[in-house]
């Protein structure tokens, strides 16, 4: 059996990265699926990882090599990787599912500049490069009356604005964002946390994904398409979502919240953190970011060649009215000219290592 990529085509490549993803020793121990994600951005590059040959010096990537060498001698393992690998595509597949890479240029242009990006990610609906200007609405389960009001607010103003609204499909605040926006016929992207071919999580927002598809939406994951809704898949899910955006709306969340660890995750990506003015007076670790964070310079520039440091803009905003997130958002066209120069910069360091 064949160990290296298979052949040039899109398709194969696709079917090669995922082989990646599926190579595990029997302890179970598998690759990092985020060290794919930064060092196999081109075809050369992912044919390198078939021979050991990662373009990376971390004891992540020395591990991943070794773990390859024994697996390219391995004709079983070989073969179970592959055929894993095949198993996810036909599942996707046959719900009407997509995948999109890293080595492909539909790949969010705001994910591929976070250094935890997944490798790949799996979709209904379509995916668009306006996507770049997006930002996730977000909040508890257990949202009251006033915080899914001010969801549904914040998720209006940012459709009137050409702005992508995001959200996670969760009950409370994330289906009061969604709703909100395909009641004005508008895109919206739901990041879930779950495989792409299991049934809707929660069951009772089945209705609210199909209409999202059904309006040139996306739902979105980065799990293989069989994958459970695992209770530890929802914080791993926020940081995508984090990643996939500009920023973040917090609306209501508790000190315990998956909204309060997206904060955290798009404050650590250089994102843009909004909280409610609400939640600042009633959450002590809202009010705590906001005084944490520094004033100086402008939002926009996150996404310019010339910013000397994300560290150096205010990234945690106070909102009481929409108007304090929408001259913050950078067009989609500087954040795809972003990722394009960050993935030149990336290929050219490891080049050097």
């Amino acid at each position: 059996m064949q160990t290296g990529p298979t052949s040039d085509t899109a398709a194969d490549h696709t079917l090669d990265l995922l082989t990646l993803c599926a190579i595990t020793d029997p302890e179970l121990v598998r690759v990092d699926w985020q060290l794919i994600a930064r060092t196999a951005q081109t075809p050369g590059d992912l044919a390198g990882w078939f021979e050991g040959e990662i373009r990376e010096k971390s004891p992540k990537a020395e591990r991943a090599a070794t773990l390859i060498r024994k697996w390219s001698k391995d004709r079983a393992a070989q073969t179970a990787a592959r055929d894993a690998a095949r198993k996810q595509m036909a599942a996707a597949q046959a719900v009407g599912a997509n995948v999109t890479t890293v080595l492909d240029t539909d790949y969010p242009a705001n994910l591929r500049l976070v250094p935890d990006a997944p490798p790949f990610l799996f979709y209904r609906g379509h995916l668009e490069s306006g996507d770049a200007r997006s930002i996730a609405v977000v909040g508890t389960r257990q949202a009251s009356e006033d915080g899914r009001r001010r969801a549904a607010r914040m998720a209006r103003g940012l459709c009137e604005d050409g702005i992508v609204v995001a959200s996670g499909l969760a009950l409370g605040i994330d289906t009061a964002a969604h709703t909100a926006t395909v009641d004005l016929s508008m895109r919206t992207v739901a990041v879930i946390g779950n495989g792409i071919a299991r049934p809707t999580y929660p069951k009772e927002n089945a209705a609210l994904a199909e209409r999202i598809v059904e309006q040139g939406g996306a739902v979105v994951s980065q799990f293989w398409p069989t994958d459970p809704p695992d209770r530890w898949r929802f914080p791993a899910r926020n940081v995508v979502m984090s990643g996939f955006t500009q920023g973040t709306i917090v609306v209501e969340a508790s000190s315990t919240s998956g909204a309060k660890i997206q904060a955290q995750a798009a404050y650590k990506h250089g994102k843009l953190v909004f909280l409610l003015k609400s939640l600042a007076a009633a959450q002590k670790w809202a009010r705590a970011m906001l005084d944490a964070d520094s004033p100086a310079g402008d939002p926009t520039d996150l996404f310019t060649a010339s910013t000397p440091s994300a560290s150096s803009i205010r990234r945690v905003v106070e909102v009481g009215d929409i108007s304090d997130v929408l001259g913050r958002i950078a067009s989609a066209e500087a954040v795809q000219a972003a990722a394009e120069q960050r993935l030149r910069l990336a290929q050219s360091d490891l080049g050097a290592m």
